[in-house]
């Protein structure tokens, strides 16, 4: 069943146990029309049974994503168009679950913007809009939601990071060292928050066939070409997984786990150029 949220609700968005003792456990996901986000909100649906409030700025296709959803598993979804850089986003979504009976248990941060080419040749605005969206939103979000989750003594935050959160990246520059933020906020709060129920991971697929690197203009790069995209679903599963076993970075596909490691411990004086000459563009552009 498909939910549309009220344009108008006026409800407490507390996060204590009493609260959640009348309420259920419930989804969260942002970026969820398409690609990961969409995956993941599909593969956790499934296993946990739990409603899904989908989240993403387009109304239409967000739309017809959680009907598609609802109809597969039979799970109650929301689909609720939002802008979360938006200073308020947190209170609409909370106040939403709220006025739905819900509580988020399981927050998945997924969405995000990229940036190919020269950071000098960006405008200032897709910088603000990528530190916006990347870096600041996810933090209130996971911000927000925490203190209820810690509340609860219940819970968990899945934020979508990448593999190149390991290395600065040359002609992704503002969009790798975004994800490194992602990484090491997330492993710092993992060990804040260790033996009080509650936990937080971090994803680092490397490319993923989407249209992420298209939108960002990196399929002219050289690593679009080299390295092998996984599957969305592929990166679902291999999430669902990790999140089980308790992973507190989780590396999908089978040669993800390898490359992190040499990101890790290469002396950036090689890895440097090497990853700016994967991401640098060589191609006519395909879109």
């Amino acid at each position: 069943m498909v939910t549309t949220p009220p344009e108008e609700v006026s409800v407490s968005a507390g996060g204590s146990r009493e609260g959640a003792a009348s309420s259920r456990p419930a989804l969260v996901v942002t970026g969820a029309s398409e690609g990961i986000g969409l995956a993941i909100a599909s593969v956790f649906a499934a296993k946990t049974g739990h409603p899904v409030m989908m989240i993403a700025r387009r109304s239409e296709p967000l739309e017809a994503a959680a009907r598609t959803i609802a109809d597969r598993h039979g799970v109650t979804t929301i689909p609720l168009s939002l802008d979360i850089t938006r200073a308020d986003a947190s209170q609409i979504i909370a106040t939403t679950l709220a006025a739905n009976g819900l509580h988020a248990e399981i927050l998945i941060n997924n969405a995000g913007v990229g940036l190919g080419g020269e950071f000098a040749g960006h405008s200032e605005a897709a910088i603000a809009n990528l530190v916006d969206l990347n870096v600041r939103a996810l933090t209130l979000l996971t911000r927000h939601f925490l203190t209820g989750m810690l509340a609860r003594r219940s819970g968990g935050i899945i934020n979508i990071g990448s593999l190149g959160g390991f290395a600065p990246g040359p002609y992704q520059a503002a969009y790798y060292a975004s994800k490194a933020y992602v990484a090491s906020l997330t492993r710092a709060l993992s060990d804040e928050t260790a033996g009080r129920g509650v936990r937080l991971c971090v994803v680092t697929p490397g490319p993923v066939e989407t249209a992420f690197h298209a939108r960002m203009g990196a399929n002219e790069s050289f690593y679009r070409k080299l390295m092998p995209a996984m599957a969305a679903d592929a990166v679902a599963r291999a999430t669902w997984r990790g999140w089980r076993m308790g992973f507190r970075v989780i590396h999908p596909g089978l040669f993800t786990p390898v490359l992190a490691l040499t990101m890790r411990i290469l002396p950036w004086m090689l890895l440097v150029p090497i990853v700016g000459w994967l991401l640098q563009k060589r191609y006519a552009s395909n879109t």
